[in-house]
């Protein structure tokens, strides 16, 4: 149960500070700035991808992304933990590689492939629904999720439909076949995302994080430059332009970055204010693809933002009060595939 000051009781046991103490204090910074670093960095990736796309091959372009983003953080895994560190079993690396061909080959190559005509507003919009998915699957397991989760899965996949009417979103470029065609593999993009990021709390991964994120990345970036490669995706870097590559290497920091702040929250941070991020990268996203993209925000859209938000948070709220947040520490294959909404693994959140 969280304190007022947004600080999980597992981080005040250890020394008991005092409430208003500078320790207290200290922490709570800590956590909120981690938090909105999760919020804006991922939530603006969505946009890197949009520019990052126009002028650099897709899949291959998330390929090096990867790649680059997994030799950071394994480099900075050596130096804090030692070599050592990176050491896992051949079942770990199986089912670490298994969830990040699912999720970010899957997921990111189908959303960098989507961003050419779906606006990237809509595209986070569109993935924001993955918790709805978790809700279905566990509901077709025997699950019997609470009133309140029914009917924001029901208001969240109302203003998905809404969304998805002819005339109801801009494609960027194409036509408004692209953009339903696109709309479509964005969905079932996000429901394998849920698929796994469901199915993730029974898999015998890595018990570090960040261990398990550097795999995934390296099959992630393997098999999005193998699919590249066999569609004839090339680098072109005379018609590459400024732009792109900063794009580019913003996805890759921000890879990093929000990453290791997500991980840290999971360990340090009340999950039900760690899930927040479900519904506030889409909003931050909409935002940013208005103000940067100019992409136009027609009142449907705007409708189905309310109603996909609406249902994420009363989907959030109606599993907090539901199912009690497993500990920081607890053995993954001890969890139910109920816990998946409030003690998400990492990857369940990458853009």
């Amino acid at each position: 149960m969280a304190s007022r000051f947004g600080i999980s009781n597992r981080a005040q046991c250890k020394d008991q500070p005092v409430p208003g103490s500078p320790t207290v204090s200290s922490q709570q910074t800590r956590i909120w700035v981690a938090l909105l670093i999760v919020w804006v960095v991922w939530g603006s990736t969505y946009l890197g991808i949009a520019v990052t796309v126009t002028t650099m091959p897709p899949l291959l372009a998330n390929s090096l992304r990867f790649f680059a983003a997994a030799l950071i953080l394994a480099t900075l895994l050596i130096i804090m933990r030692g070599p050592r560190a990176l050491q896992i079993t051949r079942t770990q690396l199986a089912y670490s590689a298994l969830m990040g061909c699912a999720l970010l080959g899957v997921g990111i190559g189908t959303l960098s492939l989507a961003e050419r005509y779906l606006p990237s507003g809509i595209a986070a919009l569109i993935i924001a629904i993955m918790p709805l998915w978790i809700v279905i699957l566990r509901a077709t397991s025997g699950d019997r999720p609470s009133r309140l989760t029914l009917v924001g899965v029901a208001i969240g996949m109302g203003g998905l439909t809404l969304m998805m009417l002819p005339g109801g979103t801009t494609p960027v470029t194409g036509t408004a076949q692209d953009l339903l065609i696109w709309s479509l593999a964005m969905v079932g993009s996000s429901f394998c995302w849920a698929f796994f990021s469901w199915r993730s709390v029974r898999f015998p991964l890595p018990k570090d994080a960040l261990v398990t994120t550097t795999y995934e990345l390296l099959a992630a970036g393997f098999m999005l430059l193998g699919i590249g490669a066999l569609t004839g995706e090339h680098f072109d870097l005379g018609a590459t332009s400024l732009p792109s590559l900063a794009g580019w290497s913003w996805l890759v920091l921000a890879s990093v970055v929000a990453y290791t702040c997500y991980s840290w929250l999971i360990a340090h941070a009340p999950l039900s204010l760690v899930s927040t991020y479900a519904y506030v990268n889409p909003g931050v996203a909409v935002l940013l693809g208005w103000l940067i993209l100019r992409e136009p925000i027609t009142s449907d859209v705007l409708l189905g933002l309310t109603l996909v938000l609406s249902g994420v948070i009363l989907v959030t709220r109606g599993e907090r009060g539901e199912t009690p947040s497993p500990p920081a520490a607890a053995d993954r294959s001890t969890q139910s595939p109920q816990s998946t909404l409030e003690h998400p693994h990492p990857g369940t959140a990458l853009p």
